[in-house]
C-alpha cells in the first residue's frame, strides 16, 4: 500500500508567527478557469460578473486572475506563500457556491489538511501540564462568596499626589510638634534650675 493514501498526521502550526504582530492573508493568488460558452461554468460566469470586484476589494493581498479556457470544466487554483498549491472543481457551482469556497481558502493557511495528534504542542514540555489563568489561584477562591468586598478592591493601589502631600505635611508636623516638645522641656529644666 502507498503511503499517499493515508491522511497525514501531526500538530497544529502558525506559518511564520502570522497574526502575533499583525495578521498577513496566506491566500497569494487565486486563478479563475472557466469556458465563455458552456454551462457547466455559468456560476463562475455569474460571480465574475456581480461578485469578483467585491471579493478582491475584500482582500486585497490576493491576485485574481481570471483564464477564459474553451470547453474545459471550470475550476480555480489557490496559491499560497508557502508554494502549497490547490486545484478546486467548480463545475456546476453556482455564484452563491464559489463565494463560499473563495472565502474558505483565502481564510485558510495553505498548510496542507492533516489529522491532530493534539490540540496543542510545545518545543519545551512542561511536567507542570498546561498554564491557565487558574493555575497558581489561591484554592481558598474555591469556596468564597461571590460578590466579594475583599476581591474586589484593587490588588495595587497607587497613592495619589494628593494623598502624598498630606502624608508629608502630617509628617512635618509630628517632627514639628516634637521638635516644639523638646524645646518645652528644655526651657523647663532651665527655670528649675
Amino acid at each position: 500500500m502507498s503511503s499517499s493514501r493515508f491522511t497525514p498526521k501531526g500538530f497544529p502550526s502558525v506559518p511564520l508567527q502570522n497574526g502575533i504582530g499583525r495578521y498577513i492573508c496566506q491566500l497569494k493568488r487565486v486563478t479563475l478557469r472557466f469556458c465563455k460558452s458552456s454551462g457547466s461554468s455559468r456560476g463562475v460566469r455569474d460571480f465574475i460578473e456581480t461578485e469578483l470586484i467585491s471579493f478582491a476589494q475584500d482582500h486585497p493581498g490576493t491576485v485574481v486572475y481570471l483564464k477564459p479556457r474553451r470547453h474545459k470544466s471550470p475550476s480555480f487554483v489557490a496559491e499560497y506563500l508557502n508554494g502549497e498549491r490547490e486545484v478546486i472543481s467548480c463545475h456546476n457551482f453556482s455564484s452563491h457556491e464559489m463565494i463560499k469556497w473563495l472565502n474558505l481558502y483565502a481564510t485558510r493557511s495553505g498548510i496542507p489538511l492533516k489529522r491532530y495528534l493534539k490540540m496543542w504542542h510545545t518545543e519545551c514540555p512542561s511536567i507542570q501540564g498546561v498554564w491557565s489563568p487558574f493555575t497558581n489561584m489561591d484554592p481558598a477562591l474555591n469556596i468564597t462568596q461571590f460578590p466579594s468586598k475583599k476581591l474586589s478592591n484593587p490588588v495595587w493601589e497607587e497613592k495619589s499626589a494628593t494623598e502624598e502631600l498630606l502624608e508629608k505635611v502630617k509628617q512635618q508636623k509630628i517632627s514639628s510638634d516634637d521638635e516644639n516638645d523638646d524645646d518645652n522641656t528644655h526651657s523647663n529644666r532651665a527655670a528649675q534650675v
